[in-house]
């Protein structure tokens, strides 16, 4: 159960203020419950019996978070926002009445309102800012050199300096930790993230994930696990979503559930597409069961081409604007052989088309 109340007296909390939300309360049981919904949400508070003293973080902290057995000892304190009164009982009628003489914006119940909660505390400890920008990666047939462009891309944004994390969604595609040289980087892998529910805190799954030429990257174990529960997925992705800077993910053919949530909370869907008849064919069924959920669907076209062919002309026949023409490179040619990793090197002309890209997505989102 949760409520609010409106206050007249709605004044913002102070500047500067700590990551993580104030608890006050004397009552074991609850505190134990509160720091472990805090830690659900990757938020460290600051635990008191009592208004802080001078210098203390009643004003400071973005969330408090009042025991009801400590009504009584926060009565005086200086109205503010993001006041939550806390307890157990269902049937006790009296809160509203107390939550009001603190000046409390809300009435939590638990266990019925710790998602709530959860959501709440995470919103304050991550901050709530611009989403990241989200990129999906699709061939238009197998050996497209997708999971090639994907890995390149997020190479580039994090040279750019963005916030970047790599999600591979196909796991039978062989795990792009290896394509970046990183198998044996410690981290989580997707089977980690299978029994996830409702709010995943970003922070946590960013501080999770192995890190590899300066981006995260979440991709699959060696083990027999080859799904994750579509609601794990959605959380998941959310969570990254939620820490900005730049999703990129490799997209399997098949579309399934799981892949569903993932084309759901796409911004833009790039298909990989070889300029040759029979891949332009494959890429149309794609294209067709990938639009059935994401609206910008480009395509980047892949040379050496067919006779009659070349990148507009395969833009064309799929009825796709055209993301541009991806430079012919050994590496999109054959599998990594553990070297650079693909857009590695600044200069060549896949990191370039990634630059670019990169470039007019940004804009296109308003981000620069």
């Amino acid at each position: 159960m949760a409520g609010a109340i409106t206050h007249d007296n709605d004044q913002p909390a102070a500047e500067g203020r700590q990551s993580g939300p104030l608890i006050v309360t004397e009552d074991a049981d609850l505190l134990d419950d509160l720091l472990r919904l805090c830690a659900a949400a990757g938020a460290t508070p600051e635990v008191h019996h009592g208004v802080p003293e001078r210098g203390g973080g009643w004003e400071a902290a973005p969330l408090v978070l009042v025991g009801d057995d400590a009504v009584r000892r926060v009565r005086g304190a200086a109205r503010r926002r993001g006041v939550v009164l806390v307890g157990r009982d269902q049937d006790d009628s009296g809160v509203w009445r107390r939550a009001v003489e603190i000046g409390a914006d809300h009435v939590l119940m638990l266990p019925d309102g710790e998602q709530w909660l959860v959501d709440r505390i995470a919103d304050v400890a991550e901050g709530v800012g611009r989403p990241a920008l989200t990129v999906g990666v699709i061939g238009g047939r197998g050996g497209a050199g997708a999971s090639t462009l994907a890995c390149a891309l997020a190479v580039t944004s994090a040279r750019e300096g963005l916030r970047t994390l790599l999600v591979d969604a196909d796991p039978l595609g062989g795990g792009l930790d290896v394509l970046l040289g990183g198998e044996t980087a410690d981290g989580l892998r997707w089977p980690a993230f299978a029994a996830s529910r409702g709010r995943v805190g970003g922070g946590a799954l960013e501080e999770s994930l192995p890190k590899l030429h300066s981006l995260r990257v979440l991709s699959w174990d060696r083990g027999d696990c080859v799904a994750v529960p579509p609601q794990a997925v959605r959380a998941v992705l959310a969570a990254a979503r939620r820490r900005g800077g730049a999703v990129v993910v490799d997209l399997p053919r098949r579309i399934d559930e799981g892949v569903a949530e993932v084309l759901a909370q796409l911004d833009v869907g790039i298909l990989v597409v070889p300029g040759e008849l029979r891949a332009v064919a494959a890429a149309g069924r794609v294209a067709s069961a990938v639009g059935m959920v994401l609206r910008d669907l480009r395509v980047a076209v892949r040379g050496p081409y067919s006779p009659g062919l070349d990148d507009h002309e395969v833009a064309r026949l799929l009825n796709l604007p055209l993301a541009g023409e991806v430079p012919v490179e050994s590496a999109l040619a054959r599998p990594h052989e553990g070297k650079a990793p693909p857009g590695a090197a600044a200069r060549g002309p896949l990191a370039r088309f990634c630059t670019v890209f990169w470039e007019r997505a940004l804009a296109e989102a308003g981000s620069v």
